[in-house]
């Protein structure tokens, strides 16, 4: 396109509509050239609206075909990031896998550098849906990660403390639809786990480190073994007669635990929490998948899955 067609595509992308007289007075040219402008966009598939008036005015709409996108920098980041994350740190699946190549040639070197940061930086221990986390987060982390580049941010953990924290990025880690950091802790001397949708005012010192040498060889390995051994107040293990795969797919959002696969017709769920109406929370949700299940859990969580179950016996 030239300079101009993408000048007024960007305009008509910024704000749901414009007058003729502003566009041409935006790029400079008569209103007439604005028209011949957006019959050259409808030819490119981009349905641009026409409203009737002394200037008339333009709309940019959804169409029925994908015409070419027009992405800066930071959006084309979000979207490799997207694809990505939204294959949990793996792209294995053909239609991501496309979108990707398709979208890397044409990255400037620039950003080329930031995607190969976050395709390495990044690992899937078991993955079911979309992670939540914000893809351009974990870009940003992901660089900082491949740069060796120390970083600042605030961090909330369970209790909904926040504490600063300033760390040497290592991986970036997607266990069960939420996405972890693992880190050398500055302040702390010593390794730390966190969860990427806890922090905030994510900030790069501009500082390399040196890469230290993990405690585990693979970071999915030391990150799932952590979180695992994590003290926690409440636990629950589920037995449950389906399959790994079916449970991770019925399930509505992630659960604070893991699903360990027992063959192809049963599971083990463990839920792990400070708060046994939480862990209560998720033995429900994995009991409405079947009633053949076994419940292994502290007298609490038994109390209210019994309440639970009178009152609605009582339904």
């Amino acid at each position: 396109m030239p300079a101009r067609l993408l000048r007024l595509l960007s305009l008509l992308q910024s704000r749901p509509e414009w007058s003729g007289n502003e566009l041409a007075a935006k790029l400079g040219v008569t209103t007439r050239t604005v028209r011949r402008d957006v019959e050259r966009l409808r030819g490119l598939d981009y349905t641009v609206e026409t409203s009737r008036g002394v200037s008339g005015g333009y709309r940019l709409v959804s169409g029925q075909a994908l015409p070419p996108l027009l992405l800066d920098h930071e959006e084309s980041i979000a979207v490799v990031a997207g694809l990505v994350t939204g294959a949990g740190g793996s792209i294995t699946e053909d239609s991501s896998l496309r979108a990707l190549e398709k979208l890397t040639r044409l990255l400037p070197t620039r950003l080329g550098v930031r995607l190969t940061a976050l395709t390495n930086a990044t690992a899937a221990v078991s993955h079911r849906g979309t992670a939540r986390t914000d893809p351009a987060l974990i870009a940003r982390l992901a660089l900082c990660s491949g740069e060796q580049e120390c970083v600042t941010f605030d961090y909330r953990n369970r209790a909904g403390d926040i504490s600063a924290r300033r760390v040497e990025p290592h991986s970036l880690i997607t266990l069960e639809g939420l996405w972890y950091l693992l880190a050398f802790d500055v302040h702390r001397e010593d390794w730390r786990i966190f969860r990427v949708d806890r922090i905030d005012r994510l900030e790069s010192t501009l500082r390399r480190f040196v890469p230290r040498a993990l405690p585990a060889g693979r970071p999915e390995a030391y990150v799932t073994r952590s979180l695992m051994n994590a003290p926690y107040r409440y636990t629950a293990m589920i037995t449950v007669p389906l399959s790994a795969d079916t449970v991770r797919a019925k399930l509505f959002a992630p659960l604070p635990g893991e699903i360990t696969s027992e063959g192809p017709d049963a599971c083990t769920v463990r839920v792990s929490a400070d708060n046994d109406e939480v862990v209560a929370q998720y033995v429900a949700a994995v009991g409405a998948l079947t009633p053949d299940f076994e419940l292994d859990a502290a007298e609490a969580v038994h109390a209210r899955m019994r309440t639970l179950g009178e009152k609605l016996s009582s339904v």
